[in-house]
């Protein structure tokens, strides 16, 4: 059975605003597919942020169950950014925010 997913527009300004989120809340970002499939498992997520260049084969699983979970699933453009926005020097696919 396939589920399918909305599509949905996403301005720059959008993104921008998805970056400086990230970037704001620091201290509570769960960094990371697989952390992040767990946290969301226990509960422990509010929201989750996907990088539109990472290998959807691994991000679908997220959007999946964030669908699942009626939480809110922000699309950004590059995991390079997204890892910048969270602090570290590496890319990062997914990234949670801590309820």
């Amino acid at each position: 059975m396939f589920k399918v997913f909305p599509i949905v527009l996403v301005t720059l300004e959008d993104m921008l605003m998805s970056y400086e989120k990230v970037t704001q809340v620091q201290t509570q970002l769960i960094i990371g597919t697989k952390q992040t499939l767990k946290a969301m498992k226990n509960g422990e997520v509010s929201e989750v942020f996907i990088a539109d260049d990472a290998d959807q084969q691994i991000t679908q699983k997220v959007e999946r169950l964030a669908n699942e979970l009626d939480m809110p699933c922000h699309r950004v453009d590059s995991m390079e950014r997204l890892g910048a926005a969270c602090g570290i020097d590496v890319g990062a696919s997914t990234v949670a925010v801590k309820q």
